[in-house]
């Protein structure tokens, strides 16, 4: 048990989890640009770009995010 939680806490990985209506982000660097159309994020290795209708962050805690909407699309850009 003490593993599971070091490893959740010490988990360094960026990831994204899509849900029905809602993108769960883990490991972000930076938000970008945040507008109810479009919110774009910083990674290691580049950026992530999500574009939609009626976004808005309805959780939003260090290096986690949740955006809430209706999601179109996903873009990863790597530099």
């Amino acid at each position: 048990m003490i593993n599971k939680i070091r490893n959740y806490i010490m988990d360094k990985e960026f990831r994204l989890t899509l849900f029905k209506d809602k993108l769960y982000v883990i490991n972000y660097n930076k938000i970008i640009s945040l507008e109810n159309t479009n919110i774009s994020f910083k990674i290691d290795k580049g950026k992530i770009i999500i574009k939609g209708n009626d976004l808005v962050l309805k959780k939003l805690l260090d290096k986690e995010i949740l955006v809430k909407g209706k999601i179109s699309s996903i873009e990863v850009k790597y530099d």
